[in-house]
C-alpha cells in the first residue's frame, strides 16, 4: 500500500492502481531501460474515473508539463490494422474543455497526415506499451454533431434570397422598333417580350407593344411610390429631343438607325434592372406594363406639360432645401456611404467621358482605315509590276477587313462598356436621391418636434394667464394639438428609423449587383479585345507571304 503518495486521497476505490502522474515520474527516472511490464501492470489495475473526480483534469495539466520531460506532452494511440507494417503512433491532444475535445481528437487521429511527422520521434521508440485513453474520452464526452462554424453561417437575408431564387426567373427583351405615324406626331413602338415561370403572371411567354412614354410613365409611378421610403428605383433612359426629332422628320440614315438601337438597348436594360428588384417585380404597375395589351397613355411625361414644369420646380426646390438643411448625422455608416457614392459618381463620370472619347477615336480609325484601303486598291490597279500590284491589292483587302474589325470593336466599346458606365452614373444619382429622401424624413421629424415644443410652451403660458373665461376652452384646444403633434413626432421617428433600415438593405443589394454587373461586362469586353487582336494577327500573317513574294 506504500508508494501511492497523494493519489490515495484521489482514489476512493478499494483496489488501487498507480496514477498516470506516478507512472510518468517512474518512466522519467527509469527512461534508460524501462521495464516492459510496469505500464501493463498499471493499466491492468487502472479503473475508469467516476463523474465527480478531477483525475482527467489533473492528467491533462500534467501532460502539458515542462519541455524538459523526455516524452512528448501527449498520449499515443497504436494502429494495429492489417494493412500496417507495425504499430503506428498518432497524438491525441487532450484538453480540459469537454466541448472541443471530441472534435480535436477526431482531427488529430489522422495517422497518415504529413503534419504529424515533425512531432513524432525520429529515433527508436522506447519499449513501452502505449496507453489508449479511450475509456477516459468515452466516459467524459458525449458524441455531438459538428455543425458549420458560425463564421460561415449565412445571414437571414441571404437564406431568404436563396429561398426566393426563382423570384428572378424572368427574361425581358425589347425588339422590333417600329415607327408609327408621320411627321412630328410620329413615335416609336417597341415589342416587349417576357419569358418567365413566375406565378404572378398569367402566362409563361407574352408580348406587348409599348412606346417610349410608357416606359417613362412606369418609372414615374414607381418613383412616387417607393423612393420616399428608401427604395432605389432604377432610372429610365433619358429623353433626347434632338435624336427623336431626326427620327420623326428625317429619312432612314445611319445616325437615326444608331439612335433607335441605342434607345432599344437602354430600354431593355432598364426593364431588366426593374424586374430584378424583389419588391418592384411584384408591383401591380410593373405587372400591368408587361402583361396588359392596352395601357393608359402616360401624358405627364412630356417635357412641356404641366406635370413636366411642376417636376422642374420641385427639382429646384429640392436643390435649395438640400443646401439649407444641415442634418446632424449621428450614424457613421451613412456619412461614409454618402462620401463613397460622391467619389464613385465623380470617377464614373470621368471614366464614362474617356470611354466615349475612345469610341469616337475608334470610329475615326475605322473611317481612316477604309480610306487607306481604297487608296491602296487604286494604287494596285495602276501598278505595272505584277507582284507589287497583287501585293497592293491584297493589302487593300486586309485593310478592309481591319476596317470591319475597328467598327465591331467600336460597337463593343460602346454597348458593353460605355453604356454600363452611363447606366451606373444614373443609378448612383438614384442612390443619392434616397439619401436625400432620408434627409427630408429627418427634417420632417425635426419640424414636428419644434411644433410640439411650441404647443407645450403655449400651454404653459395659458396656465399663467388670468383669463378664466377663455382658459378652459384654450386648454382643451392646446391639449388636442399637443396630442396630435406628439403622434406626428412618434410617426416621424418611426419613418426615419424605417427608411434608414431600408436604405442599408438597398445599398447592400446595389453593391452586390454592381460588382456582378461590372465583372460580367469587363470579362465580355476583354474577350472582344482579345478576339480583335487575334483576328488582326491572323490577317497580317496571311498577308506576309504576299509581301515577301515581291521581286
Amino acid at each position: 500500500m506504500t508508494g501511492r503518495g497523494a493519489a490515495d486521497s484521489l482514489l476512493p476505490a478499494p483496489s488501487f492502481a498507480p496514477s498516470v502522474i506516478q507512472w510518468r515520474s517512474k518512466m522519467a527516472a527509469e527512461r534508460d531501460t524501462p521495464p516492459l511490464g510496469s505500464a501493463a501492470a498499471g493499466l491492468a489495475d487502472f479503473r475508469e474515473p467516476e463523474d465527480g473526480e478531477d483525475l482527467f483534469v489533473s492528467t491533462a495539466s500534467t501532460l502539458e508539463s515542462s519541455p524538459s520531460s523526455p516524452e512528448p506532452a501527449s498520449l499515443q494511440v497504436e494502429d494495429v490494422s492489417a494493412n500496417s507494417n507495425g504499430p503506428k503512433t498518432a497524438e491525441i491532444l487532450i484538453d480540459d474543455d469537454q466541448d472541443d475535445l471530441f472534435a480535436e481528437a477526431t482531427e488529430e487521429v489522422s495517422l497518415d497526415s504529413p503534419e504529424r511527422e515533425p512531432i513524432l520521434s525520429d529515433g527508436p521508440s522506447p519499449a513501452i506499451t502505449p496507453v489508449t485513453p479511450t475509456a477516459l474520452i468515452s466516459n467524459r464526452i458525449e458524441p455531438k454533431v459538428i455543425g458549420v462554424p458560425s463564421m460561415f453561417e449565412r445571414s437571414l437575408d441571404e437564406v431568404e434570397e436563396e429561398a426566393g431564387g426563382d423570384l428572378f426567373d424572368i427574361n425581358i427583351s425589347v425588339s422590333d422598333p417600329e415607327k408609327v405615324g408621320d411627321g412630328m406626331n410620329a413615335y416609336m413602338a417597341y415589342k416587349v417580350t417576357t419569358k418567365t415561370s413566375l406565378t404572378i403572371f398569367n402566362q409563361s411567354e407574352f408580348s406587348v407593344k409599348r412606346r417610349f412614354s410608357d416606359f417613362l410613365g412606369l418609372h414615374s409611378k414607381l418613383a412616387s411610390k417607393y423612393m420616399h421610403i428608401g427604395y432605389i428605383v432604377p432610372p429610365a433612359p433619358e429623353k433626347s429631343i434632338v435624336g427623336m426629332t431626326k427620327v420623326k422628320v428625317g429619312k432612314e440614315d445611319l445616325s437615326s438607325t444608331e439612335f433607335v438601337e441605342k434607345r432599344r438597348s437602354a430600354l431593355e436594360r432598364y426593364l431588366m434592372r426593374t424586374v430584378k428588384h424583389p419588391t418592384l417585380i411584384q408591383d401591380p404597375d410593373v405587372i400591368q406594363f408587361l402583361e396588359s395589351s392596352e395601357l393608359p397613355r402616360a401624358v405627364s411625361t412630356q417635357a412641356l406639360s404641366g406635370a413636366g414644369i411642376l417636376r422642374m420646380v420641385n427639382k429646384a426646390a429640392d436643390a435649395v432645401n438640400k443646401m439649407t438643411i444641415k442634418m446632424n448625422e449621428s450614424d457613421a455608416w451613412f456619412e461614409e456611404k454618402q462620401q463613397q457614392f460622391e467619389n464613385l459618381d465623380q470617377q464614373l463620370r470621368k471614366l464614362h467621358a474617356s470611354v466615349e472619347a475612345l469610341v469616337c477615336h475608334r470610329k475615326e480609325l475605322s473611317v481612316n482605315t477604309a480610306s487607306f484601303a481604297r487608296s491602296a486598291a487604286m494604287l494596285g490597279n495602276s501598278e505595272d509590276h505584277t507582284a507589287l500590284s497583287r501585293a497592293l491589292s491584297q493589302l487593300a483587302e486586309v485593310e478592309e477587313k481591319i476596317d470591319q474589325l475597328h467598327q465591331e470593336q467600336a460597337y463593343a466599346d460602346f454597348y458593353l462598356f460605355s453604356e454600363l458606365l452611363g447606366d451606373y452614373v444614373r443609378l448612383i444619382t438614384a442612390v443619392k436621391g434616397v439619401f436625400d429622401q432620408r434627409m427630408k424624413t429627418w427634417s420632417k421629424w425635426q419640424d414636428a418636434q419644434v411644433m410640439l415644443q411650441k404647443k407645450r410652451e403655449a400651454e404653459a403660458k395659458l396656465h399663467l394667464a388670468n383669463k378664466p373665461d377663455k382658459l378652459q376652452q384654450a386648454k382643451d384646444e392646446i391639449k388636442e394639438e399637443i396630442e396630435e403633434w406628439e403622434g406626428k413626432v412618434q410617426q416621424g421617428e418611426r419613418d426615419f428609423e424605417q427608411i434608414s433600415k431600408t436604405i442599408r438593405k438597398e445599398v447592400g443589394r446595389f453593391e452586390k449587383e454592381r460588382v456582378k454587373d461590372f465583372k460580367v461586362v469587363i470579362i465580355k469586353y476583354l474577350e472582344s479585345l482579345v478576339h480583335t487582336q487575334q483576328q488582326l494577327i491572323k490577317y497580317w500573317e496571311a498577308f506576309l507571304p504576299e509581301a515577301k513574294a515581291i521581286a
